[in-house]
């Protein structure tokens, strides 16, 4: 698998925040990522990190004007809030019967992620001037030959250090008979001696179900049988099973998101909805078939949502900023069966794009890039249905690849009230600055109402895992060659670069920093 291949930027300081409105209060470190395995954006995400289009960066929490957290969603526990399921139902009653009641809702206004790309940060990702051939490294034997030549002999590499999920997390996707929220139990595999006759139901059968439970399901199941498309673009096949266990009535229990999404439709329905999922490449048909339409929507989108000029929003931009992606495409026997890397979930409505959701899968989550909507449509509330069909999504992924149950919605603001809707998609956990370990966010809110900057890990003791340990091992790409910082050092010429490379890896960590190649020009 290539190897990712970064330039790292550095710092930079004092620039205009779309949060609070300070001229010059944002600080962020970025760098271009020319590619990336998405195991590594994996990794840098859950240290904070972030991209736009190739540009990753990275907010210094303890100096920018409005920090901004990392924030995750755990999809397998989620419930919908009321609000929620009010932008479901009205989803749900405008394709039935064509019910476009524009009554003010009350729901979070999340009608996009752009706050968090920090557009006003644009002018300084200036496209990279390195040409593709020095981004190309020798041939493998040479590079380990470099790479080996200051190693001591007694010297073993540290394993990959993989991002860990919380086991209970890792199990509910994994074991069937492990219960979760708002769903009854399987795990109880006590064996009942059947009753003698008289003394009441036997417990070794199934409970009796209504026949209206019944008849549900199986216009559903042959609903799904008969669809010739995809369901949120993966093929159904195994998946079948999870949104028909996902979609049966609940004796008293919570409506789940998969009970408003997978409903089947009367055939007299006004609209229908297709969501489509389109791999992020020029090579794909569908991709390509839609790029005009989506281009444009995302024109109307920036121009009437955020006031941008037509010169701000044309097909340039557009490519630059939702289409260009450093995440190289994967395929894993144990992956989801659209692969990892970007993506582009489209909302077709009676065969017109109205929403694109920008989404990377990753080995651990569905990362939210952007979304951009038809202005017409606004009153769906497309920013918190997305979300939630995203959430779904998630869920859904997981039945094929386990690690695959978070959601991860870019950044929580507290200091930006406009942006703590974030905290009502439940139960969510917040990245500790300091140490990287996640927390509840009803452990952090209490600390981030007393200061805008906080630690949430509260063990004094515990420091960042993964932080930088040896420089010199930091990989590095200088001249077409692949070797250790400690070899590279040794052979620049001019002023050393030490505090550069040091910054780089300090905020990467150790794990990435041997991975990644840091270009050295």
């Amino acid at each position: 698998m290539p190897a990712a291949v970064v330039e790292y930027k550095g710092w930079k300081e004092g620039y205009g925040c779309g949060y609070c409105g300070a001229a010059r209060g944002k600080v962020s470190a970025g760098m271009w990522a020319h590619s990336m395995t998405v195991q590594d954006y994996q990794d840098l995400i859950d240290r904070g990190w972030r991209r736009s289009g190739k540009y990753v960066y990275k907010p210094i929490m303890n100096q920018t004007c409005c920090p901004q957290y990392t924030i995750r969603c755990r999809a397998l526990h989620f419930q919908a809030s009321k609000s929620h399921k009010k932008v479901l139902k009205k989803m749900l009653k405008f394709i039935t019967k064509g019910d476009v009641s524009k009554v003010a809702s009350e729901e979070e206004p999340m009608d996009s992620h752009i706050e968090d790309v920090a557009t006003c940060d644009f002018p300084y990702k200036s496209e990279s001037q390195v040409s593709q051939s020095e981004l190309t490294p020798l041939a493998v034997d040479q590079a380990e030959k470099v790479e080996n030549e200051d190693k001591d002999s007694g010297e073993t590499k540290e394993e990959g250090n993989v991002p860990k999920v919380e086991s209970d997390s890792v199990q509910i996707c994994a074991d069937k008979d492990t219960p979760v929220p708002a769903e009854p139990s399987h795990s109880a595999k006590a064996v009942h001696a059947p009753p003698k006759p008289g003394k009441g139901a036997d417990l070794s059968k199934p409970l009796c179900r209504k026949a209206k439970d019944i008849r549900k399901e199986r216009k559903l199941q042959k609903l799904l049988q008969n669809q010739t498309g995809t369901v949120e673009g993966s093929q159904l096949q195994g998946d079948q099973a999870f949104l028909l266990q996902n979609s049966k009535s609940k004796t008293n229990q919570p409506k789940n998101i998969e009970d408003f999404v997978c409903v089947p439709l009367p055939d007299d329905a006004r609209h229908k909805l297709e969501v489509r999922l389109v791999p992020v490449s020029f090579e794909d048909p569908q991709f390509q078939s839609s790029f005009s339409q989506s281009a444009t929507l995302f024109a109307k989108y920036q121009m009437s949502v955020h006031k941008d000029t037509p010169s701000d929003c044309g097909e340039n931009e557009f490519t630059r900023f939702l289409c260009d992606s450093p995440l190289e495409a994967e395929h894993a026997p144990n992956g989801p069966e659209c692969g990892y890397g970007s993506f582009h979930q489209q909302y077709w409505l009676d065969g017109k794009i109205i929403a694109v959701g920008v989404i990377d899968i990753l080995p651990y989550c569905v990362s939210s890039v952007y979304l951009y909507y038809d202005p017409d449509f606004s009153f769906l509330s497309l920013g918190v249905y997305s979300a939630l069909r995203e959430i779904a999504f998630t869920r859904q992924l997981c039945v094929k690849a386990p690690d695959l149950c978070f959601y991860y919605m870019g950044f929580y603001i507290h200091s930006c009230p406009k942006m703590r809707y974030k905290g009502q998609y439940k139960p969510s956990d917040l990245l500790c600055p300091e140490t990287y370990v996640w927390t509840p966010i009803e452990q952090c809110l209490p600390l981030l109402e007393r200061s805008k900057y906080s630690r949430f890990n509260q063990d004094g003791k515990a420091v960042d895992e993964g932080r930088l340990k040896e420089l010199g091992r930091v990989r590095v790409l200088h001249k077409r060659t692949v070797m250790p910082y400690s070899v590279y050092k040794k052979r620049r010429k001019g002023p050393s670069d030490e505090a550069n490379v040091q910054q780089y890896a300090s905020l990467v960590g150790q794990t990435c920093s041997e991975r990644m190649l840091l270009f050295r020009s």
